[in-house]
């Protein structure tokens, strides 16, 4: 069992930037894929980010690829997610996701949703124009 608890959402103005936080409980976090999705309302939530269980790989959506940045530090058993230059379009609820994927696994595959036991609750972040 993994309790995920997101941090860092606010308001900040276009061109801004914010970094989210996503503190893990359990002593396996670096077993574990992690990502971000985010949603609004009416809308699916949406792949953002994802990351491996050692860093090394990660995966992002086209539409913040060269905007958001994601990482984790395994001895904090924490996953980050730097947003840059935001848009008004970039509010939304995000939320932290984990998954133990197979011993080989493609880190895109894990834009799926589908493939996440543990959410978050999520946390705000409304850009103003």
């Amino acid at each position: 069992q993994v309790q995920l608890v997101e941090s860092g959402g606010g308001l900040v103005q276009a061109g801004g930037s914010l970094r989210l936080s996503c503190a893990a409980s359990g002593r396996t976090f670096s077993s574990y894929a992690m990502a971000w999705f985010r949603q609004t309302p009416g809308k699916e939530r949406e792949f953002v980010a994802a990351i491996s269980g050692g860093g090394v790989l990660t995966y992002y959506a086209d539409s913040v690829k060269g905007q958001f940045t994601i990482s984790r530090d395994n001895a904090k058993n924490t996953v980050y997610l730097q947003t840059n230059k935001l848009k008004p379009e970039d509010t939304a609820v995000y939320y932290c996701a984990a998954s133990i994927p197979p011993p080989s696994y493609r880190i895109s595959a894990y834009a799926n949703r589908a493939r996440y036991d543990y959410w978050g609750q999520g946390t705000q972040v409304t850009v103003s124009s």
